[in-house]
Order: C-alpha cells, then structure tokens, then sequence
C-alpha cells in the first residue's frame, strides 16, 4: 500500500465497502492472496450495470446481469447498507447494528442515478417488476431525455429491439456521448443514432422534467423544450444526473461532487489506511468499469503517476449489433466494438471474474 504495510500479515483485515466493478475487482484480489476481507454491499448479488440498457428492452436479459455475491465471496461477504464510518476507531457500522472492524478500508461506492440506468433494489424480483413497466412495448414513442454515454446506449438499445418505434434524444450540448472521447468517435456515435433512425434534439433542455411520468407508458405526454419544440410522446426515460454515491461517508476529504480526495496511490486525503477506487474517487476520467478495474492495482501494488493522465478507454453498445469506442486514446473500428462488446455486453467476462458459469436459468429467465 502507499504507506508500505503489508497484506500478508495475519492481523489485517480490510473491508471492501461497495460491490460494483472496482469493489468486486478489489475484493477478488485480496481472495487470491489469502488476505481477510469483508465485502459489503445494499444488494445480493454484483450488478453487471452495462446490461441494464438492455434489460430494460429485451426479454430475458435482466437476470443475467446478477450474479450472487455469496456463491463467489462466502462468509467473506456481508449485505447491509452503511450507516457510519468511525475512523478513528477503525469501525463500519451498518443499519442492522452490526459494526465490522478494519485494518484497512477501500470504499468502493460508486454513483447513482435515475432508473433504469442505475439499480435502487436490493433483490431481483423488485428489479424486473419496475422493468415490466419501464419497458416500451406499449409506447408508440419514446423520449430519451440525455445524450451522454448511457442515453446515447438507451436510445440506440430502443431502437434496435423496436425498429417501428419513434425514438427521439433530447440532448442539452451539440455533441452526444462523452467530452473525453476524441471528436471522431463522437461522431460517430451520432451517426449509428441516425442510421438507426434516431431523431436527435440537440442542444436543448426538455422543460419541466421533475414534472413529468418517468419509466411508464402515459399516452401523448406533452413535451416541450426551452427552444420552444414541442412533442408528443408515450414513454420518457431519464438518462442524465449522474451523482457520487457518498452515503456511507463523510469526511473533509469529499470534493463539492461527494467524491473522494484521493493521492497518487489512491489514499483518501489525509488517511493512509483509507482508499477510494472506482466513480468516487475524485479523479478526472470518465465513470465506468474499466478504470474502476484499474484503480484496485494502483491502489495496492503503488503505481506512481496520476490516473487522470492515462489516455481515455471507452466502448459505447449501441444495440446489440453495432458500437463505438476507443482504446488507449485510439479509435476503434465499429464493427470490433459491436463484436468485443455490443453483443452481450462482456457478460461473459463478469461470470469469469466471479468465478460462476451462468446458468440455463439465467439464459432464459422465462419468468420475467
């Protein structure tokens, strides 16, 4: 670790708060090395979020992106939600009253956001009873309100599964997808939008938001943006406000977002035992599982250099059948991005790293 203690020792035991990409990365890690940890999280099972797109436009899908946290981590994993760090004690304490002490702490919170984009449920079944009413089957039309990364994926999931539907991308910037992206991969994440028959307003604000039926087909909903377009649709999915998950923590060392400050070893500022990997730790690169990966080396093995100086990776499925991306800095062809990616979204990769194979019921999961 940055402070140069070492995790062979008997007496550490670090706790892995968070069961998302980096938590399960992290967790896994100290599994391999024979290290005591306890991994906590809200939910049963990891969450594959880059599927829940998807889930929420094709039958069968949703139950493949859980996969049960105590068929790969055993006694080594606690489900409870945090209610308070003592750092000084060294303890987490949960909302059922159990309080687990640590050695070492590694926060892996991540963000939250609005459904179906984000996951509030903490078992399956709630999941898949709010995505039966989320689904666009009934809509005539569909309103995508947010043209980042997980709108531009919404919008091009919709109109994959549904290819008559009117889907429409309300987007406030003139660019969709993310700024870190280079310009040319931006483009064409716009353009994969319009060959799909995607209907972009871009650089406008849809009026009134808060006010409007979310993730429930309500026919003819009148929509207006702050340009003064008018339209009328069935469904409205909200893709933007995207926030740090800090609710397990408050310290002085929170950034205005609620992420984390963090040094080049990923310590949270001002404690040598605590580090933050992952959506909160305050670092300038985009939110998504492939640096949440990263930062569980960096934080344990003391890789010099800033994370926000690597070159940006980043893969966009744009339905199951096509996509965009980059790596390293470098533009990838559509068609490598729709095979390595967009097909079952690295499904497969999460199974591997839990070490489970996915079942037939999984693959079917009829009753949805």
């Amino acid at each position: 670790m940055g402070g140069g203690a070492s995790l062979q020792l008997s007496h550490v035991h670090v706790v892995v708060v968070g069961g998302g990409f980096g938590g399960v990365a992290t967790a896994q890690q100290f599994k391999a090395k024979g290290v005591k940890f306890t991994l906590i999280d809200t939910r049963d099972a990891f969450h594959h979020n880059p599927g829940a797109l998807r889930a929420g436009v094709t039958a069968g899908f949703a139950k493949r992106t859980f996969i049960p946290f105590f068929e790969t981590f055993g006694d080594s994993f606690v489900q409870g939600r945090v209610q308070s760090i003592d750092v000084e004690k060294q303890t987490v304490s949960l909302d059922d009253g159990q309080e687990i002490q640590y050695t070492h702490l590694v926060l892996s919170t991540g963000t939250d956001g609005p459904f179906p984009g984000k996951v509030h449920v903490r078992d399956m079944g709630c999941y898949r009873q709010r995505l039966k009413l989320c689904k666009p089957v009934a809509a005539e039309s569909v309103l995508v309100v947010g043209g980042g990364s997980t709108g531009v994926e919404m919008a091009a999931e919709i109109k994959t599964e549904y290819l008559t539907k009117k889907v429409i991308l309300v987007h406030s910037r003139e660019d969709v997808a993310d700024p870190e992206l280079q310009p040319h991969v931006r483009n064409q994440a716009k353009q994969v939008l319009l060959e799909k028959g995607v209907e972009l307003l871009l650089g406008q604000k849809v009026c009134g938001l808060s006010e409007l039926k979310m993730n429930v087909t309500v026919k003819n909903q009148t929509i207006t943006t702050d340009r003064g377009t008018v339209i009328s649709v069935d469904l409205v999915i909200c893709c933007t406000g995207l926030r740090i998950n800090s609710s397990a923590y408050r310290t002085s060392s929170m950034a205005d977002d609620g992420s984390l400050k963090v040094n080049e070893h990923l310590q949270v500022q001002g404690l040598s035992n605590v580090f933050a990997v992952g959506d909160c730790a305050a670092l300038k690169e985009p939110k998504m599982a492939y640096h949440a990966g990263l930062h569980t080396a960096i934080a344990f093995n003391n890789i010099n250099g800033r994370v926000g100086n690597r070159p940006v990776t980043m893969l966009l499925a744009m339905g199951c059948d096509d996509g965009v991306g980059q790596f390293s800095g470098f533009a990838l062809p559509r068609t490598l991005v729709a095979w390595t990616k967009s097909r079952d979204l690295l499904l497969w990769k999460s199974w591997r790293d839990m070490g489970q194979k996915e079942g037939e019921e999984q693959m079917e999961d009829r009753g949805q």
